[in-house]
């Protein structure tokens, strides 16, 4: 892992916020992968920091089910729960099946074309096999049609229940190379937009959010020690 020194850190945010950052960043990204130990003394010493922030950022992170601290053996990266995948992948569905059905009758040109920007970028990261960037510009995409019909606290929400759906996202990504099935996903529900057809439009904003229903068993046996 390559962390940055003090020097670098945004320096409008404060020293616990950029420790729970970097931390929670590096977990989702599997930089730090399910079940592996972490100790205050290592991040200190990777991170340049005091003691305080850390175990603030360790509390924080435990209270979201991503560290789990055992008596007499001390910290772990926590192992993804599939049950906890299922419930953030269930609610994500509920309700960007109906938002993008929204998005038919609310998105405006201006973030249609939005849309169709970051899926030119979203084909640049293929060319280029860059998953990570692929994962946020995923993200990026989903935000834009959730927060471009108003529903800014409904995203944070997504936001908060999904570490688990994260990592597990980040893994189908790393292991499979059919990201042209996002692709073409992506730019049917922009369609469907444009039609203004919210029932194609939620048709494959569906297909799209449960493709890891087919994906979960394959890869758990490619990454058995990572799962409860």
């Amino acid at each position: 892992m390559n962390y940055n020194s003090e020097s670098s850190r945004d320096t409008k945010g404060s020293i616990r916020d950029y420790v729970y950052d970097k931390l929670k960043s590096d977990i989702l990204d599997l930089k730090l992968e399910p079940g592996r130990f972490i100790s205050e003394k290592d991040i200190i010493e990777m991170l340049k920091v005091s003691r305080t922030p850390i175990r603030e950022a360790f509390v924080k992170l435990s209270q979201e089910g991503l560290i789990e601290t055992i008596p007499q053996r001390g910290s772990f990266i926590s192992l993804i729960d599939l049950d906890m995948v299922e419930e953030s992948r269930f609610v994500r569905e509920t309700l960007e099946s109906t938002i993008v059905r929204l998005a038919c009758e609310q998105l405006k040109a201006e973030q249609v074309l939005q849309l169709l920007n970051l899926i030119a970028l979203q084909e640049l990261c293929i060319e280029e096999k860059n998953y990570k960037r692929l994962f946020e510009l995923d993200d990026e995409f989903h935000k834009t049609i959730i927060i471009g019909c108003g529903k800014l606290r409904t995203w944070k929400l997504l936001q908060e229940l999904s570490a688990h759906y994260q990592r597990v996202r980040m893994l189908r990504l790393a292991a499979n190379d059919d990201w042209h099935i996002i692709l073409s996903q992506h730019r049917a529900i922009v369609a469907a937009i444009k039609d203004k057809d919210a029932d194609a439009a939620e048709k494959v904003m569906h297909e799209h959010l449960n493709r890891f229903q087919l994906e979960k068993d394959e890869l758990k046996e490619k990454h058995p020690a990572y799962f409860k």
